[in-house]
């Protein structure tokens, strides 16, 4: 089931996303990891739109929309190719006219995702904080 972030989810959405990260961001240290964590709670998420998606009364997934920008899009991996990211971008599709998104061109999960569900390269640029490349990439429907 999707709905909407309630504040009560900070810490399962927060196990979510990093033992997602370990996985799609393995080449990121974690001395920038730690730095993200801190940032999701008290920077990220009041600034965007999140949607979380429960099984069993367990958030496993979410989403986070910065207007047509995907901010974040993780799943548990335990839970990964079951159709829950999917079914997290197709509710995004019905609530905005199209989706951008930022993925590291190292994120090899992330990047097959994306190109599955249709998005498109438009830009390529440098991250300044990690020294990695950026794929920048729109989903036009």
């Amino acid at each position: 089931m999707i709905r909407p972030y309630q504040e009560q989810d900070i810490n399962r959405l927060l196990e979510v996303w990093y033992s997602a990260s370990k996985i799609a961001h393995s080449f990121l240290d974690e001395a920038f990891l730690e730095t993200e964590r801190q940032n999701i709670p008290n920077i990220y998420l009041p600034a965007a739109e999140t949607w979380v998606f429960e099984q069993d009364n367990r958030v496993v997934g979410f989403i986070s929309l910065l207007d047509e920008e995907v901010g974040a899009i993780f799943v548990e991996p335990q839970f990964q190719r079951q159709g829950i990211g999917g079914a997290l971008i197709n509710w995004a599709r019905t609530i905005r006219s199209q989706l951008f998104v930022e993925v590291f061109k190292e994120n090899k999960v992330g990047r097959a995702f994306y190109e599955q569900y249709g998005f498109t390269l438009i830009d390529e640029h440098l991250h300044l904080e990690t020294g990695y490349l950026l794929l920048r990439l729109r989903l036009k429907y």
